[in-house]
């Protein structure tokens, strides 16, 4: 995959008084009182918004929230909003929609470093359709397009792919940056000796990465353990002597070795054993993470301007 542009190349004359259109991925889990109960993928975000906001851009966030089906109350991004303008160090505005005359009045009004923050991108069924008519309408929003999203890079998407045919430039967020770089770089590039551990609640998405890492692995004479727990203990009891993997991992981190988590409940599993920070890399990408290690091409990456196309 050819390297992208990186929102570090853009200077001040590049952002100042311009209109950003920045696909970020917050679809965070809420509990029944709609109270975030995992702030890490509005953490991930922050660093993009800051850079564009310290660059005097005029910040417009768009998202999805669960899996709406039309507009549904219960998935509006309104309980994002206090935490992500407690991260922010500024009042973020929201909108009512994601389209239309009220979101144009709002985006002409962000100040110089403001952010405002669009309702529910998949409130509209064109969002997942990549309706060309779609794209086009949250398109002229803005002047430049940022994604920041790894998490939805896989989907080719309205807000994802479908913008960047009427935005130049586009081009990756830090967090996408980084997700690339690890990812590939572990694949294409791995630091020897490299291991993975493919785990997590749901079997069916890591059949393909199975499959590509077998492949692999036989076609290099490489042997693939099948491990059938993550608790190494010496009987099957609550008081066993046990190890969590997730400790060795922290353990190896720190010896120098790439260790790269991915998928949401085993960053969870890491998060609550209080060893997220002790790992080389958090995945937020989950599905967009797997298909790229089956080797898969994304298209929200695709999408983006490569690193050696000319300046603006």
């Amino acid at each position: 995959m050819a390297t992208k542009r990186s929102v570090g190349e853009l200077k001040e004359s590049d952002l100042k008084g311009k209109r950003v259109f920045v696909r970020v991925d917050l679809n965070v889990p809420l509990d029944d009182n709609l109270n975030i109960t995992d702030d890490t993928r509005v953490r991930a975000a922050i660093p993009t918004i800051k850079y564009l906001m310290g660059h005097g851009a005029k910040v417009i966030l768009s998202t999805h929230l669960g899996r709406p089906k039309g507009v549904t109350p219960k998935y509006s991004l309104k309980p994002l909003v206090p935490r992500l303008s407690e991260l922010l160090e500024v009042k973020v505005e929201i909108a009512n929609d994601c389209i239309g005359e009220e979101v144009e009045k709002l985006v002409a009004a962000i100040p110089e470093g403001g952010v405002l923050l669009l309702e529910n991108m998949r409130f509209h069924k064109e969002e997942e359709k990549n309706d060309p008519e779609f794209a086009k309408k949250l398109a002229s929003l803005a002047d430049l397009y940022v994604n920041d999203a790894f998490g939805t890079a896989h989907k080719a998407h309205a807000s994802t792919e479908g913008v960047t045919k009427f935005l130049k430039p586009s081009v990756a967020g830090f967090l996408m940056q980084m997700e690339l770089d690890y990812l590939v770089g572990a694949i294409s590039n791995p630091k020897r000796p490299f291991a993975a551990i493919v785990g997590g609640l749901k079997v069916s998405s890591k059949i393909g990465v199975i499959e590509s890492l077998l492949e692999k692995a036989k076609s290099k004479g490489v042997a693939l353990l099948l491990p059938t727990d993550v608790v190494i203990a010496d009987k099957f009891a609550a008081d066993a002597n046990s190890k969590a993997i997730a400790k060795k991992l922290a353990d190896l981190s720190g010896k120098g070795v790439t260790t790269i988590i991915g998928g949401g409940d085993s960053v969870a599993a890491v998060e609550k054993v209080g060893l997220a920070d002790k790992m080389s890399h958090i995945s937020t990408g989950g599905g967009a993470s797997l298909e790229l290690l089956e080797g898969r091409t994304l298209p929200g990456v695709l999408a983006l301007d490569d690193a050696t196309s000319a300046a603006l």
